[in-house]
This record gives C-alpha cells, structure tokens and sequence, in this order.
C-alpha cells in the first residue's frame, strides 16, 4: 500500500486496480503455489488419460477409474486455481467498461472494484456454507465414485480442496476489496482526478 501512495504523492499517478499485487500475510503466494498444484495435476491428468488411451488400443487393457479421477479432478483443479485467477484480474468481468471508468473516472472505478470483490466476497461465503454439509456427509457415509470390485475413490478429498479453495478466494475477495478501499481513501485524501 505504501508504493501506491507513493506514487499518488510523486505524481506518477495511482495505481489503476489491485489486481497482481501483493495481498497482506502473503495470501497472494498461497494464492500461486495453489494454482501451480492445479497445473501439476493438470498434467498428471494428462499423462493417466494418454496411458488409458494407449493400454486401450495397444493392450487392449484401458487404466481403470480414469473417467472417475478425470470427473472428480476437474472440480478440484478449478478450486485449485480459483483464487489465483482472481488475484490475477482473470475473473470475467465487463473490461471495456470498467476501463472506460477508470480513464474518466478513477474514484468511481476504485468503488465499483471494490462493490464487485464485496459481492464476491458475499458469493463465496454462500457457496462455503453450502458445501460444509456434502463434505461431512461424504465423510461420514465414506462416499465414493466407481464400482465396488473394480475401481472406488473417495469423494471427501475432493470437497474438501473444494472448500480449501472457496476460503481462499473469499479472502483474495475481502483483501482485494480493502486495497480498493484504501485506494479509494487514498485519492480523496490526496485529491487525485474524479
């Protein structure tokens, strides 16, 4: 925070959003160490369905239970990687007019970041409560994908990366909104353009 003000006060101008930079505790680097776990699976993935693929056709003998990881790895890649995403500013969102703000309007642009992380923030938070019950019952029913003698995986590993990635992107949401804020202080304090 102490490099946007700077910048406010020697007159390079105000950083534009928050996006990239880095979160308080250091949630950004859980933020890239998370995403780049969902990448190494991505490519474990990769290889499983490739082996799948030629011990079907070579071997006639296909890996059991790759359509089951595959199914189950998908969610918890994408949770994996959600908080990173954000931080990133890869979220979908209407960029041509956020900009179009941000030249006209900076303070405006800064308010309506932050309402969007609060919003988000409030999102998250809803889809978290939601998701602690499935995650007691699959543990508590020992819940699994596949076929009992062929292939099981538990599903409770699953929801919990699941709610792992939901608390982190609630917290990117709420210290995104806060950088936002402060931004937004900082430029009626300083009396940057509207």
């Amino acid at each position: 925070m102490a490099l946007e003000e700077s910048e406010v006060a020697s007159g390079q101008g105000p950083v534009s959003d928050s996006y990239g930079a880095a979160l308080p505790f250091g949630l950004h680097r859980l933020n890239r160490a998370m995403n780049a776990l969902g990448t190494l699976w991505i490519l474990g993935l990769m290889v499983l369905i490739n082996l799948d693929v030629f011990g079907r056709n070579l071997f006639s003998h296909p890996v059991r239970g790759v359509t089951e990881m595959v199914s189950l790895s998908i969610v918890g890649i994408v949770f994996l990687q959600l908080a990173d995403t954000l931080h990133a500013g890869r979220f979908t969102r209407a960029d041509i007019l956020l900009d179009r703000i941000k030249k006209s309007s900076p303070k405006a642009a800064d308010a309506l970041h932050a309402a969007f992380h609060l919003v988000g923030l409030g999102l998250m938070l809803v889809i978290l409560l939601a998701s602690w019950e499935p995650l007691v019952d699959a543990v508590r029913i020992q819940e699994y994908v596949g076929a009992v003698g062929d292939f099981q995986l538990s599903v409770w590993p699953i929801r919990l990366i699941t709610l792992i990635g939901l608390v982190t992107t609630a917290l990117s949401f709420l210290l995104l909104a806060w950088l936002d804020i402060r931004r937004l202080q900082s430029r009626f304090v300083n009396g940057s353009s509207t």
